[in-house]
């Protein structure tokens, strides 16, 4: 079967044959986002719809998520890459975006100073590591932001960027 750049037959390769499709949970421009099940855990399986970008592009994410590793950053699981499309397999954040879970509980978060903060702290300890690490992210938004049961994930980095002496670079 044929590689995707960047990444060779490695602890990040899972095969197909491991992931259960699901409902699908997002969508945008670039691809779809489905409910998936790996290994008995619920996983998010993005796939790049075809014509929308190069597939070397989709996986750029999925190359930086693999250097990245902290409680606030949504977590890479692995890479399906033997069939098209290439599915990218991450961390499953049951609550969904925070601009979805913000919309949809305003009425009762309204009044919770001290979980906003808290959710607030979460996003920022995940942005000050990415910092740490030399990452930009480039798009940080309530959009990008998912919500677990005990926990915010900042997550979508297919805008990320490493940098060397204050200039972006591509991040492979």
């Amino acid at each position: 079967p044929p590689t995707t750049a960047g990444f060779s037959r490695d602890k990040w390769d899972i095969p197909l044959n491991e992931i259960t499709l699901l409902e699908e949970i997002g969508s945008g421009q670039f691809g779809v986002v489905k409910r998936g099940k790996y290994r008995g855990m619920d996983v998010a399986v993005k796939m790049m719809k075809e014509g929308t970008m190069s597939e070397d592009e989709f996986i750029e994410e999925a190359k930086v998520m693999t250097k990245l590793q902290h409680p606030n950053l949504v977590q890479l699981y692995g890479v399906c890459k033997r069939q098209r499309p290439v599915y990218i397999i991450t961390e499953y954040l049951e609550y969904g975006s925070l601009l979805h879970y913000l919309r949809q509980k305003e009425k009762t978060l309204g009044s919770k100073t001290d979980t906003l903060i808290d959710m607030c702290l979460q996003i920022s300890e995940g942005m000050a590591y990415l910092e740490k690490e030399k990452f930009i992210h480039r798009d940080l938004a309530a959009r990008n932001c998912l919500v677990g049961s005990k926990n915010i994930k900042v997550g979508d980095f297919g805008l990320a960027r490493y940098v060397v002496d204050d200039e972006y670079t591509g991040s492979g």
